[in-house]
């Protein structure tokens, strides 16, 4: 019979499961507790909740909402770091933090309920995020509707500077 912690874990992990965009599995055992405290300190400046929970905890809520679970994914010692706005960004705080250490290496990603293989963890991280998808978007509207504003005051300018010439010359 599951103790009252362990339940409470569960509904906690089941609701967090349930909200969140995109789930990184990451192995974390080599890491010591000030490197952790330090991923941790970089996922909350990033909006991303970073914890350690069991494997048979997170398998049980993963079943309950229908995630796609493989047999390696939860073997060892597994933290998983939560997104609930930008899929991409714990993919960006793992490559900020692995590029002076070899840990936390991605088990597993489940984005938008689609499993994913660790190893595409630095494609995402090379993926521009929400924010920058939209002003890409936003020059590439503005750009033809600039060039088009520009072409239609072109004949006007071209008018208003022969007047002027002309206007100097009989002044």
């Amino acid at each position: 019979m599951p103790n009252i912690k362990n339940i409470e874990k569960f509904e906690e992990l089941t609701d967090k499961l349930g909200r969140a965009t995109a789930i990184y599995f990451t192995e974390y055992h080599g890491l010591n507790v000030s490197e952790i405290t330090e991923l941790r300190g970089e996922f909350y400046k990033a909006d991303i909740e970073y914890q350690v929970a069991k494997n048979s905890i997170i398998k049980l809520a993963a079943e309950k909402h229908n995630l796609p679970i493989t047999d390696g994914l939860l073997t060892g010692s597994t933290a998983i770091a939560l997104s609930y706005d930008e899929p991409v960004a714990p993919a960006k705080v793992i490559k900020d933090f692995t590029k002076d250490r070899d840990l936390p290496t991605v088990k597993g990603i489940i984005m938008d309920g689609e499993f994913l293989p660790g190893a595409d963890c630095k494609k995402l991280a090379d993926m521009p995020n929400k924010d920058e998808l939209l002003s890409i978007f936003m020059r590439t509207i503005q750009s033809p509707l600039q060039k088009f504003v520009s072409t239609l005051n072109g004949p006007m300018t071209s008018m208003v500077g022969v007047l002027n010439n002309l206007k100097e010359n009989k002044s």
